[in-house]
């Protein structure tokens, strides 16, 4: 689907604050609150759009410490075996494959060091993994909700290669 200007302005407008009205988000963008209605619903038929949903601070869960931990595995692991695996784990907040030397990364959170181990100590004993490379999440520099990095949204012209 393509977003023109407009769609992609309601969508920063949402991930900014889900709970806007649209009359609040029409204000913003220059239409009235049933234009916005219209435009969010076939974004939503369109699967631009896949929900809304309250962001939570992470530590307010007690979940203060996180880590990035690259997994090895043997052989032709599918990308899929990797996902049934590590879902199983309700610390791997994300895992995605990667290009380099390593299978997959995966992003955890947990609520300190010592449960961290734990947790990569249970995933390097899955039958594929050969081994892992994991680093502990100093502080974050820059943490952009999905959807606000769009460049249209922020105003950024897109890299040129």
């Amino acid at each position: 689907m393509e977003l023109d200007r407009l769609d992609r302005d309601i969508i920063a407008a949402l991930v900014e604050d889900a709970r806007a009205t649209y009359a609040e988000i029409g204000h913003q963008v220059g239409l009235s609150a049933s234009a916005v209605k219209r435009r969010v619903d076939r974004l939503r038929e369109a699967g631009a759009i896949t929900g809304f949903s309250a962001r939570v601070a992470p530590q307010a869960l007690g979940w203060t410490t996180e880590a990035y931990v690259e997994l090895f595995c043997q052989g032709k692991t599918k990308p899929s075996d990797i996902a049934l695996a590590v879902a199983r784990f309700p610390e791997v907040v994300a895992a995605a494959t990667i290009t380099g030397e390593a299978d997959a990364l995966l992003h955890i959170r947990a609520t300190d060091v010592r449960h961290v181990e734990r947790v990569i100590e249970r995933i390097a004993a899955e039958p594929f993994v050969v081994r892992t490379k994991s680093v502990i999440v100093l502080s974050r520099l820059v943490d952009t909700p999905p959807g606000a990095a769009l460049p249209e949204a922020r105003n950024i012209s897109p890299v040129d290669d």
